[in-house]
C-alpha cells in the first residue's frame, strides 16, 4: 500500500460488502465514507459519529442516536481509521480518497447532504435552546462547530431547493445564534480581533453570512425581504457588501449594488470601505465594479489613513494597482499615518512590478522619507528585496545612502541582516559610504561582524575606504563582536587583516578573547591565540574580571 497501485479492485470489493451490509450498517458505512472524502476539514471521531445523528429536516437533535465509533469503523469494513494522536478520523490511504471521487455514483449530491445535514443540525431545538457558552455547545454538541464553519462553502457547492429553505429557516431566527461565535472568530482577513471586536453579534444577519460565502441565491432571496436592511452593519460596521467584496464574491457585490437604496461606500469601525478591501485581498472584479460607481471615493483613507491604493500596493496585487492609478483624483503618493506611501510598503514588500508601476507616474517620490525617515529604498534593503533595490538604483533621482532615524543606511540595514547581493549592488553605486557610522557609530562591517555574515564581511573587506577596525560608541570593534558571539569564519577573515588590532578593549576593557573564552567560544579562542601578541590574560578596568578565571569554558 506504499503507492496504492492495483488497489482499486480492492476497494471496489470491500465497497460492494458494505452494501452487501444491508439496511442501517450500509447506510452508515457509505455514509461515514462521504462525510470523510468530502468534508472541509479532518473530522474528529466524535464530531463525525454526532454528524450521522443528524436526520435531515427533523427539527429534533438527539445526541444519543449517535453511534459508537467502533460501530462506525466496523460498518467501514477496514475503509476508516482513527489516528491515535488526534483522535481524527481519515481513510486507510490517499488513493482511496481520489477513487471515491472519480467514482461519482457512489455518493448522490455529496456536498448539498453534507450542508443540509449542519443546516439542520443549527435549525434543531436544541442548539436554537443554547446559550452564548463555548464550553457548553463544545461538550453537547461536537457537530456544531464544524456546521457553523462549513455549511456555507458546502451549500455553495451544491444548493437544493431543501438548502435553501433550511438556510432561510436559520436566518429568520439568526440573532445571537450560537453558530455565529465561531464563524466570525475563524475569519481569516480580518486585520483586528473579531474576539474583541463582537460582544453580543445581534446585528450579524443571515446577508451578512451569505455575502461572506458569495451564496447568491440566498442573498437574492433575502434582498427581496422587507424587514431586510441592505445597508445593516454588524458589530465591526461592516455592511453586507463590504463582507462580500472582502472575500471576492463579484456576483454578490454586482447584486447588491444593483440595489438603488445601497451605499457602495460605507466604512466599518475601522474607516475601511468595501473598495479598501476588495483592493486590500487583490479582487480585481470587485474593485472593477465599484470603479464603475460615481458615488465611490477610491482615495477615502481608513483609520490609518491608507487609501485602496496603499493597500493593493502592499499586497503587491499589480492589476488592482493599474485599475486605481486609471481613476482620476488618485493620489499614488498618499502617506498614511507613519508616513509610508504606496511605493513604501510595495518596496518593503518585494513587489517589484508594483514598484515600477509606481515609479512611472508622476508626483511618486522614491526618495520621500516616512516616520521613521526611511525611504522605499531603505525598506527594500532591510527586507533583503534585490529586485527593488537594483530597480530603484537605476533612477537617478534616488538617494541610496539616505539615513533613517538611526542614522542607519541602507547599506548598513542590508549589512546588519546579511543580504550579501543586496549590499553588493549599494557598493556598486555612487555616492554610497561604505563606512557611514549610526548614531551608534556601529558601522556596516561592525554589524555584519555581530551577526556573523561572513560573505557581507568578505565584501566590505575588499573595499579600501572601508576601516574593519573602527570601534562602536562602547569601544566594541567587528572582531570583538564577531568574538563574542562566536563567529568563528568572521574572526578568521579579520584576522588576516593587519590593520585589526584583536587585543583592542572595549571601554570597560574587555577584549575579544576575554568574551570569546567567556561566552565558551573553544574555537574562537584557539584563533585568537594563534595570533601573535594576543594577551589572554588581560584583567578589565577594575581588574576583577580576569580571563583566567574564564578559561575552562572554552575548553
Amino acid at each position: 500500500m506504499t503507492d496504492g497501485s492495483g488497489l482499486e479492485d480492492t476497494y471496489g470489493a470491500t465497497l460492494d460488502r458494505i452494501k452487501a451490509q444491508g439496511g442501517h450498517r450500509s447506510r452508515l458505512g457509505t455514509t461515514a465514507l462521504m462525510w470523510i472524502c468530502h468534508s472541509g476539514r479532518q473530522l474528529g471521531a466524535e464530531e463525525l459519529c454526532h454528524a450521522l445523528a443528524v436526520e435531515i429536516e427533523s427539527m429534533d437533535y438527539n445526541s444519543d442516536d449517535a453511534p459508537l465509533i467502533q460501530t462506525v469503523l466496523s460498518c467501514c469494513q477496514g475503509l476508516v481509521v482513527v489516528d491515535k494522536e488526534g483522535s481524527t478520523v481519515r481513510l486507510i490511504h490517499c488513493t482511496l480518497r481520489e477513487y471515491l471521487v472519480n467514482h461519482r455514483s457512489l455518493f448522490q449530491s455529496p456536498h448539498s447532504k453534507i450542508a443540509e445535514t449542519c443546516l439542520t443540525c443549527l435549525n434543531s431545538q436544541q442548539v436554537m435552546a443554547l446559550t452564548d457558552s463555548r464550553d457548553q455547545s463544545s461538550q453537547r454538541l461536537p457537530f456544531l462547530e464544524y456546521s457553523a464553519l462549513y455549511w456555507g462553502a458546502h451549500i455553495k457547492n451544491h444548493l437544493t431547493d431543501v438548502g435553501k429553505e433550511l438556510a432561510l429557516k436559520l436566518f429568520s431566527r439568526y440573532e445571537c445564534h450560537m453558530s455565529i461565535r465561531p464563524l466570525l472568530e475563524n475569519m481569516p482577513n480580518r486585520i483586528y480581533n473579531l474576539r474583541r471586536s463582537f460582544v453580543g453579534f445581534r446585528n450579524f444577519t443571515g446577508l451578512h453570512f451569505a455575502s461572506i460565502f458569495g451564496l447568491v441565491e440566498i442573498a437574492k432571496a433575502l434582498t427581496m425581504m422587507d424587514c431586510v436592511d441592505i445597508n445593516g452593519v454588524d458589530e465591526t460596521g461592516a455592511t453586507s457588501l463590504l463582507w462580500a467584496a472582502m472575500n471576492g464574491h463579484e456576483a454578490v457585490v454586482e447584486l447588491l449594488l444593483g440595489r438603488e437604496d445601497i451605499n457602495p461606500d460605507k466604512p466599518d469601525n475601522s474607516g475601511r470601505t468595501p473598495i479598501s478591501w476588495a483592493a486590500d485581498n487583490g479582487h480585481e472584479t470587485v474593485v472593477k465594479l465599484l470603479l464603475g460607481r460615481e458615488d465611490i471615493n477610491p482615495v477615502k483613507r481608513d483609520a490609518f489613513k491608507r487609501t485602496p491604493i496603499s493597500w493593493a500596493a502592499k499586497n503587491g496585487h499589480e492589476v488592482v494597482v493599474k485599475l486605481l492609478l486609471g481613476r482620476e483624483g488618485i493620489n499614488p503618493d498618499s502617506p498614511d499615518n507613519s508616513g509610508r506611501t504606496p511605493i513604501s510598503w510595495a518596496a518593503d514588500n518585494g513587489h517589484e512590478t508594483v514598484v515600477k508601476l509606481l515609479l512611472g507616474r508622476e508626483g511618486v517620490n522614491p526618495n520621500k522619507r516616512d516616520d521613521f525617515k526611511r525611504t522605499p529604498i531603505s525598506w527594500a534593503a532591510l527586507s533583503g528585496h534585490e529586485a527593488v533595490v537594483k530597480l530603484l538604483l537605476e533612477r537617478e533621482d534616488v538617494n541610496p545612502d539616505m539615513p533613517d532615524y538611526i542614522c542607519q543606511a541602507p547599506l548598513s540595514l542590508a549589512a546588519q541582516c546579511g543580504y550579501e547581493a543586496v549590499v553588493k549592488l549599494l557598493l556598486e553605486r555612487k555616492g554610497v559610504n561604505p563606512d557611514r557610522p549610526n548614531d551608534c557609530d556601529q558601522t556596516a562591517i561592525l554589524l555584519a561582524a555581530g551577526n556573523g555574515h561572513g560573505a557581507v564581511v568578505e565584501l566590505l573587506l575588499e573595499r579600501e575606504d572601508v576601516s574593519p577596525d573602527k570601534p562602536d560608541y562602547c569601544g566594541r570593534t567587528p572582531i570583538f563582536l564577531a568574538a563574542k558571539n562566536g563567529h568563528e569564519v568572521v574572526v578568521k577573515l579579520l584576522l588576516g587583516r593587519e590593520d585589526v588590532n584583536p587585543n583592542k578593549p572595549d571601554n570597560y576593557g574587555r577584549t575579544p578573547i576575554f568574551w570569546a573564552a567567556r561566552n565558551g567560544h573553544g574555537a574562537v579562542v584557539i584563533l585568537l591565540l594563534g595570533r601573535e601578541g594576543v594577551n589572554p590574560d588581560r584583567p578589565d578596568n577594575r581588574g576583577q574580571a580576569n580571563i583566567v578565571g574564564y578559561r575552562e569554558w572554552a575548553w
